[in-house]
């Protein structure tokens, strides 16, 4: 029974590299996407030549506040309006400033982005890991329980009971993180919608 428990979460570990993938350690069902470039989201001016974000620390001001998480998406567009009254007149500098505005956005939501990455990667090697450990504890709960010195044990010594225990709760711990990588596969696309929709706001402004 035991074999069999570490069977299936050995499997559940490697379901997720059934089908081929470039990366291995990408257990998520969503397309891996490496890298992400600006222009994929932006259509406005160039942003090479609109100058350095962090060099204006109004844009980058406004870049980190609209690129957070904790600024709902419904108070992106009352800040771009208070940023963009205050630029003058000047459409080509209101443009470059607002294109300064999604270089930050850009920079900030690909740089967490990447951290998620990162971090789901290290996820699936953990499991890997722990579903290898719990294979090779149901491996020696198996071979005690069926040596003959136990065969009429009417207790289990206290070393067996121990390893059953640390076999139970390892097996939890890698049930619950299982159900949690779902929810951590999603952050990637749910940033790259969050910088798809507010570089289309700032362009919006333009």
């Amino acid at each position: 029974m035991i074999r069999r428990l570490a069977l299936a979460l050995l499997l559940s570990a490697t379901a997720a590299q059934a089908q081929p993938r470039q990366d291995p350690d990408w257990p998520c069902v969503q397309r891996k996407v490496e890298t992400l470039s600006p222009g994929q989201f932006w259509t406005g001016p160039d942003i090479a030549a609109a100058g350095d974000w962090g060099s204006d620390n109004d844009a980058a001001v406004l870049a980190q506040k609209i690129a957070s998480r904790r600024t709902d998406l419904s108070q992106v567009d009352p800040l771009l309006d208070a940023y963009a009254a205050k630029l003058g007149s000047d459409k080509d500098a209101k443009d470059k400033a607002l294109t300064r505005v999604y270089a930050g956005v850009f920079e900030v939501i690909n740089g967490e982005r990447n951290k998620v990455m990162g971090g789901i990667a290290r996820y699936a090697q953990g499991q890997r890991r722990m579903a290898e450990r719990i294979r090779d504890e149901a491996d020696k709960i198996s071979q005690v329980k069926d040596a003959p010195s136990q065969s009429d044990a009417t207790e289990l010594p206290k070393d067996q009971s121990d390893a059953e225990t640390k076999f139970a709760w390892d097996r939890r711990i890698f049930q619950e993180r299982s159900q949690s990588l779902t929810y951590v596969c999603e952050v990637p696309q749910l940033l790259e919608q969050r910088l798809g929709e507010i570089a289309r706001k700032i362009q919006a402004h333009l």
